[in-house]
């Protein structure tokens, strides 16, 4: 007897031929579905569609507006931001490595690198995937047509990535 009062024993039904083929059909399809559902996430990730999981800290001035689009412009790209306004930003970049040449209005830091100005949301996703040994991104200046920078016309632009020894080269091209 079991604690419940009901006997312990096996069911008739656990034996007979059907049911065992049955419990097969079960195990095959729960296998199937976990195989393509892994082959899935894989091509998923390959493809360089994967979701953003990293948290986005923006340094900006309080009065920039343009900071605000572009925050807004990466948390439509699937980015968990968060704002720091600072009345003054050149502490931010000293501690970050920015050197000046190479700064915006705005200063992120994202899984240890930094983000200097209006850089693509996608050139962050990328940077992200590939984890290059840099320190970080930057779009020098405030080029018209960035994200953030959206206007009546559209620049040309460089992103640049800033090595270790601030040495600098063309990420991407817009």
């Amino acid at each position: 007897m079991s604690l419940h009062g009901r006997t312990n024993s096996v069911r008739e039904n656990d034996s007979k031929p059907g049911k065992r083929k049955s419990s097969r059909k079960v195990l095959f399809f729960t296998l199937f579905v976990g195989i393509a559902g892994g082959v899935a996430a894989l091509l998923y990730n390959v493809s360089g569609k994967q979701a953003v999981a990293s948290e986005v800290v923006v340094y900006q001035s309080p009065t920039c507006g343009c900071c605000n689009e572009w925050v807004s412009h990466l948390r439509s790209n699937g980015f968990t931001v968060s704002t720091r306004d600072r009345p003054n930003m050149q502490p931010i970049k000293q501690e970050f490595g920015v050197q000046p040449g190479l700064q915006s209005c705005h200063t992120a830091v994202v899984d240890g690198y930094f983000i200097e100005g209006h850089v693509p949301a996608n050139d962050i996703k990328r940077l992200l995937s590939e984890k290059p040994a840099i320190s970080g991104l930057t779009v020098p200046g405030m080029p018209m047509g960035s994200p953030g920078m959206e206007g009546h016309r559209k620049d040309s632009y460089a992103v640049l990535a800033v090595d270790p020894d601030n040495s600098t080269s063309v990420y991407a091209q817009d």
